[in-house]
């Protein structure tokens, strides 16, 4: 089947496959989105399953990823004060499309052996 790719002007119609990598691509993103993809979390929650990623970092990409409708964040009117971040609708449906990026990761990376980037009991999908 052959894919239609529209290049007219960048801000209104480009490429499907470019838009949905500017979305959740880059090097945290689809981090972030796996660690969601578990389920609520706080931000302290990632950051300590993201132990490399810093504060400012995760807190531009959760804010790029709300933008984008992909991270829902809910604040609860309490002392301290509570947020926690979720995947949306929209966000669910990205999970199998990781799983299937990183299947594709594992089966071309030269040693072929998966590096765990996040911390805690779960690991990357297999």
């Amino acid at each position: 089947m052959e894919k239609t790719v529209f290049f007219y002007d960048e801000q209104k119609l480009k490429c499907p496959v470019t838009a949905a990598l500017e979305v959740m691509g880059g090097k945290w993103k689809p981090i972030i989105l796996v660690v969601l993809s578990e389920g609520p979390h706080r931000f302290g929650e990632i950051r300590k399953r993201i132990p490399k990623i810093s504060q400012k970092i995760l807190t531009q990409m959760l804010r790029e990823l709300e933008q984008d409708k992909l991270v829902s964040r809910k604040i609860y009117n309490v002392i301290p004060p509570k947020v926690e971040y979720r995947l949306t609708e929209l966000g669910n449906c990205l999970e199998p499309i990781i799983d299937q990026v990183y299947q594709w990761g594992v089966k071309y990376t030269v040693s072929n052996v998966p590096i765990p980037i996040i911390s805690g009991e779960k690991e990357l999908p297999n």
